[in-house]
């Protein structure tokens, strides 16, 4: 441990020569190197336990084999700013004939999980099958926790198929 090296004289009578006596001292490192290595493996273990976690995101096939949806089993969810939530049902491509559009926000009551759960059985006695499609949309100054939000709602929902996609300009509009 620490140690005191003592090899200079001991009194004053010893050495006429020395003014004061002057002590060399020598700590030993050892236990701190110990504690040191200690501090590091234990760290180093915890960082790699404690892997972030990810969720899955399925995305569609790159080889421009698109499926088709049929109205009826798509609903449309558009994120817009300070967390306001636009839907529709079906995808909303046609231009002859606009979506009703119906705005609701992540509330537990008459939130967007309602609207998901009123849809999910829609579509069941429609199909016998779970195939609800919900296409997530969002507007540029959407926040990235309403996008978590949202993927958390299928989550909670079991909405096996959702895609994230591009807003058109019309539907950016909806939020003006």
């Amino acid at each position: 441990m620490a140690e005191m090296n003592n090899d200079a004289p001991r009194g004053r009578h010893d050495n006429k020569n020395a003014r004061c006596s002057k002590k060399s001292t020598r700590v030993d490192m050892t236990p701190m190197v110990d504690l040191g290595f200690l501090l590091i493996t234990f760290f180093m273990l915890t960082t790699t336990l404690a892997q972030p976690k990810t969720m899955q995101l399925l995305m569609p096939r790159s080889d421009g084999d698109s499926m088709s949806l049929p109205a009826q089993k798509a609903l449309t969810v558009i994120l817009g700013p300070q967390g306001r939530v636009a839907w529709y049902e079906g995808i909303g491509d046609d231009i002859t004939a606009p979506p009703q559009v119906n705005y609701t926000s992540f509330a537990n009551h008459n939130g967007i999980r309602d609207v998901i759960i009123r849809k999910k059985e829609a579509v069941y006695q429609h199909t016998q099958k779970n195939d609800l499609m919900v296409l997530i949309k969002a507007v540029k100054q959407a926040r990235y926790e309403n996008v978590v939000d949202i993927m958390d709602e299928m989550l909670i929902n079991q909405v096996d198929r959702y895609a994230i996609v591009d807003i058109s300009e019309r539907e950016e509009g909806y939020f003006k």
